[in-house]
């Protein structure tokens, strides 16, 4: 018998121990990777119509009239003009806008400092009851602010803080110190061991190696922990609205936006007046909006390097 082998190239010629299974396997893996896809990316369009349409919703009803709003929620508006951001910024959302500016402008570098500091030290040095002192700052994030709120209270009534920009901007750090301790630990410890025993042979000091190598090396670390701490301490009601009342007749107002927003409701009362909410939620809103789609591209740089490096 007379066995004939073709070429590779001829058609009809199979590879040595060749069965034809592996295209109908490539085939299956690519249709359930198809699938897959569909359905990551269908749901990441359904989670973002969830999110985009209600802020779109809400600053088109900023250049409506209270009759437009009532009549056709998701209608245009006939006139646009911003008459009612002029009405809310008169009537007290500029007073809170700036309010809230003065204490992130303290309480956000000075969460970094400190925090980075911390995380720094508890990643990089080893010592007695280090581990301990790391957990003992987990642990604050674990703690709910509402437990806290009655001590915290007297704690800054007797410091005789309360209604102060200061008052205000220690609780907010010590707030959002355990996030900001347990995140930048985690960034410290994938930098390079080489540099800072590189940098300790050239006779720098620790606090040299911290502000000169170790921190410009932790940037993407410190740009998404910084703008997790900017939306958590902008957007924060329930801390301004316990520390942040006046205490006499004579102690001025010195609301945060958060706080602004519900005065703004308040002094509406009976009169209906949504144009000027809605332009106010808008003022609040766009700020952050801005921050997040500036540095979007960092904050995914800095929540993938721990685990890339």
């Amino acid at each position: 018998m007379t066995t004939v082998i073709k070429a590779p190239g001829e058609a009809g010629a199979q590879r040595p121990g060749g069965s034809g299974r592996r295209t109908g396997e490539d085939g299956g893996r690519r249709s359930d990777g198809t699938a897959l896809n569909v359905f990551s990316h269908g749901f990441l369009a359904v989670w973002a119509i969830l999110i985009v349409l209600p802020l779109f919703w809400l600053m088109l009803g900023s250049f409506k009239t209270d009759s437009q709003i009532g009549g056709s929620a998701l209608g245009w508006p006939s006139n646009w003009h911003f008459d009612a951001f002029v009405r809310a910024w008169d009537k007290g959302i500029g007073d809170y806008f700036a309010n809230t500016v003065i204490v992130m402008v303290f309480s956000v570098p000075l969460t970094m400092l400190l925090g980075s500091m911390a995380a720094y030290v508890l990643a990089r040095y080893p010592f007695r009851g280090n581990r301990l002192v790391y957990y003992f700052f987990v642990s604050g994030a674990m703690f709910p602010v509402f437990l806290a709120l009655v001590p915290l209270f007297f704690m800054v009534k007797r410091l005789d803080m309360l209604n102060s920009y200061q008052g205000l901007i220690l609780v907010y750090v010590a707030y959002s110190m355990p996030f900001t301790v347990f995140f930048m630990h985690s960034f410290f410890r994938t930098l390079p061991t080489a540099v800072h025993e590189a940098a300790v042979i050239d006779g720098a000091s620790d606090t040299r190696i911290f502000f000169q190598v170790m921190l410009p090396m932790a940037k993407p670390g410190l740009i998404s922990v910084g703008i997790f701490n900017v939306l958590g301490q902008w957007n924060q009601y329930i801390l301004p609205s316990v520390l942040m009342q006046p205490q006499s007749g004579s102690d001025p107002e010195r609301y945060l936006l958060t706080q602004g927003l519900i005065q703004l409701q308040q002094q509406m009362g009976y009169e209906t007046d949504l144009p000027v909410l809605f332009a106010g939620v808008t003022i609040a809103i766009i700020p952050m909006v801005v921050v997040y789609l500036s540095f979007q591209r960092q904050i995914q740089a800095g929540l993938t390097s721990a685990t890339l490096k």
